[in-house]
């Protein structure tokens, strides 16, 4: 079996793409980075907007308080850097200046879990997700394929909500995503479900293949989609395949399943560094997340 990892169709290109006209279209929206971005975003900008793109430098906790008191006063902050800069770094921003002050902003990553692997641990993003589950109010949208960034982000800038986009440099080779928040049902089986998040699902779909097993596709992971889950439903045995850390959304479908017996196998990525592995496909199989991976969790867990 060989990878079907998209490499062309490039979601950061498609978000530096996307700001410029998002600002020129809405005097409210402005853009926050901390020097990540900047230099990409540069050929884009037009004098018009350009006074809308604020760059703090190297001070993360800086680039989200700002971005709250921007909210505050009316605006809509965009903020974009890799998902360790953005989420874990100025946890304590994000907690207090945009969760705690109940104020909006759309946070937008790039790099997924280890989009850069030659940047090494301080660069890897697979936390992030789970971190922001002990927050309330945050939807987040794990895009699995170019097309879908725009319709995530026209979505988040027209509302006052507090929203992460979650950009990864792997993408599927089709859009499998619908706006509104609801899984996709991609198969049907009698055997149990396997949900696959954002660009996870043209490899979920191949090691699927021939299997009695109903497959899923989300790429909006919260609010968790537990309707369809218990619609489709058949066995109650869930599998969960995820671009970042490994069980981060196992607790969602128990609260989802909580009033039937059932078993949970969360895939992801695993909590230890991993030091040796210099590209995105070598970090993929240590963690199984490939297609001989994934297969091999199904033999072992729809046996």
């Amino acid at each position: 079996m060989t990878s079907t990892m998209n490499r062309t169709a490039d979601q950061r290109e498609s978000f530096y793409r996307l700001v410029p006209d998002l600002l020129a279209q809405d005097q409210r929206i402005v853009l926050v980075l901390a020097e990540i971005g900047a230099a990409y975003l540069e050929p884009h900008l037009t004098p018009d907007i350009r006074s809308r793109v604020v760059n703090v430098g190297i001070r993360e906790q800086t680039m989200i308080g700002v971005a709250g008191g921007m909210a505050l006063a009316g605006l809509r902050p965009i903020v974009h850097a890799f998902p360790p800069f953005l989420i874990e770094r100025p946890f304590e921003q994000v907690k207090l200046d945009l969760g705690h002050q109940d104020v909006g902003a759309i946070l937008v990553s790039s790099g997924g879990s280890y989009g850069w692997p030659q940047g090494g641990e301080t660069h890897f993003g697979q936390r992030d997700v789970a971190l922001l589950d002990t927050l309330d109010g945050w939807t987040v949208h794990v895009p699995g394929h170019v097309d879908e960034v725009e319709w995530m982000l026209r979505g988040a800038a027209e509302s006052d909500d507090r929203v992460y986009i979650r950009l990864d440099g792997v993408s599927n080779d089709h859009s499998y995503g619908r706006p509104g928040g609801s899984m996709a049902v991609l198969q049907q089986g009698n055997s149990g479900t396997v949900i696959s998040v954002g660009p996870m699902t043209d490899r979920v779909l191949a090691a699927a293949r021939g299997r009695d097993v109903t497959v899923l596709h989300a790429s909006t992971i919260r609010p968790f989609d537990g309707t369809t889950l218990r619609e489709t439903l058949t066995a109650p045995d869930v599998m969960i395949v995820e671009p970042y850390l490994a069980g981060t959304s196992v607790s969602h479908i128990d609260r989802a399943l909580s009033e039937v017996r059932h078993r949970v196998l969360g895939i992801g990525v695993e909590p230890g560094e991993r030091r040796k592995y210099g590209t995105v496909a070598q970090h993929d199989q240590a963690n199984g997340l490939d297609i001989e991976g994934l297969s091999r969790s199904m033999d072992d867990f729809f046996e």
